[in-house]
């Protein structure tokens, strides 16, 4: 064997290690998927997702469905394999590892975190609810109960809910209009909705679970409109005054703001 040929040989092997390296190698992202919705006007393990004391409810038709995603854990191991899949199929999304998990090193910690997260979102919820309405927050208590889910970006949908429950549209209708709708959105105590992450799989698990209409922060339109799933229509929001208005014009047949 030639000094070339032993030398073409050993920069072959090399690149073949390497490469075997790289396909093999862990990699800082996770694999996200669509998750689980839950209607907020409904309940959820036997409870009801939204209690209210200190004023009467209304019974309310149609569905608010918050929506979520699941992901790979942090300690996960995602390979190049796997990311190229990921990139190939549209019920499946590749995200780097920080946008999905920001704080915490582990499970434990990065769930309490959501779950610290989902709190908040709670309690903003629940006042943007009230402002929105003119109540008072000292004589209505509103309690919000969802297993198993965390993070801030069922806000907009459970304040919704508890405007549902409490008042409907203001005419004595739903805000459903006795449809599913389903959503997603961050909110403060102000009423402003904000983006959410992993909009394209969202609105995957609103349509399988039977929503026809969908709520997105718009500034997130064009990611939702990546991977559109047929009969899902896209309402853009930026507000909840604006999101109210928006499924009254869908009732009564009104302007409808689109992406």
């Amino acid at each position: 064997m030639s000094a070339r040929t032993r030398a073409l040989a050993v920069c072959t092997a090399l690149v073949l290690a390497l490469l075997v390296t790289a396909v093999l190698a862990p990699l800082p992202y996770s694999l996200a998927y669509p998750g689980m919705t839950a209607n907020v006007l409904g309940n959820d393990e036997g409870k009801p997702v939204i209690t209210i004391s200190g004023a009467r409810t209304r019974k309310t038709s149609g569905q608010l469905r918050m929506t979520s995603i699941v992901a790979t854990g942090p300690e996960a191991t995602v390979r190049l394999p796997d990311i190229v899949s990921g990139w190939f199929r549209t019920d499946e999304a590749v995200m780097p590892r920080e946008a999905v998990y920001p704080v915490g090193e582990n499970t434990e910690e990065i769930a309490e975190h959501n779950a610290q997260q989902m709190r908040e979102s709670q309690d903003t919820a629940t006042s943007a609810a009230l402002g929105q309405l003119g109540k008072s927050g000292e004589d209505i208590k509103v309690k919000l109960s969802l297993a198993d889910v965390g993070g801030p970006s069922a806000g907009l949908m459970f304040a919704l809910g508890i405007v549902d429950k409490l008042d409907g549209d203001g005419a004595g209708h739903d805000l459903t209009g006795g449809h599913t709708i389903a959503g997603t959105g961050t909110i403060t105590a102000g009423g402003k909705v904000g983006a959410v992450g992993g909009v394209p799989l969202k609105t995957q698990a609103a349509r399988r679970d039977g929503a026809t209409v969908f709520l997105v922060p718009r500034k997130e339109c064009t990611d939702a409109q990546a991977e559109l799933p047929k009969g899902l229509r896209l309402i853009p929001v930026s507000t909840l005054d604006g999101a109210m208005d928006s499924l009254k014009a869908l009732r009564t047949g009104g302007k409808v703001p689109s992406c």
